[in-house]
């Protein structure tokens, strides 16, 4: 199960992180800002103007992800339907995670709007979604099979 939660982590992660880093690169904004911005959600605004906030933006992505990945790998442990339809619940699951994300998290922490413009919401669903939830899903449906 740690190997599992381990692996959807990794993958799930990269692939979310990757598509920040895109995304931010084409819209001309900064990956460091962008980096230091995901740590200044836990350790506060100072990580935006200092140097550790990129390592440690980098280590609160995949932290948030593994919260994410074993969530979703302890369920479906206990309720097969995850497994037997993992493309399904990942998806649902996705959508899930853009929910908490977008309605409570950046809200309560950074003042965001919601829902946030149109695009942006294309963008969110699409990386929690495709690039997060049937990762994770399909990571942990292989496992249960396994």
């Amino acid at each position: 199960m740690t190997r599992t939660i381990a692996w959807a982590t990794l993958v799930a992660g990269t692939l979310d992180i990757l598509m920040a880093i895109i995304d931010t690169s084409l819209s001309g904004g900064s990956v460091t800002g962008m980096f230091r911005s995901i740590a200044s959600g836990p350790f506060g605004d100072s990580m935006r103007e200092h140097a550790a906030g990129v390592p440690l933006g980098l280590l609160v992505h995949f932290a948030i992800m593994a919260v994410i990945a074993a969530v979703y790998v302890l369920a479906a442990r206990r309720i097969p339907a995850l497994i037997r339809n993992w493309w399904i619940a990942g998806l649902i699951y996705g959508l899930g995670v853009w929910l908490v994300m977008y309605g409570i998290v950046l809200p309560a922490r950074f003042g965001a709007p919601f829902p946030p413009e149109p695009v942006e919401i294309a963008k969110g669903l699409f990386a929690h979604c495709v690039l997060v939830g049937l990762p994770i899903a399909w990571i942990a449906a292989r496992a249960q099979r396994a």
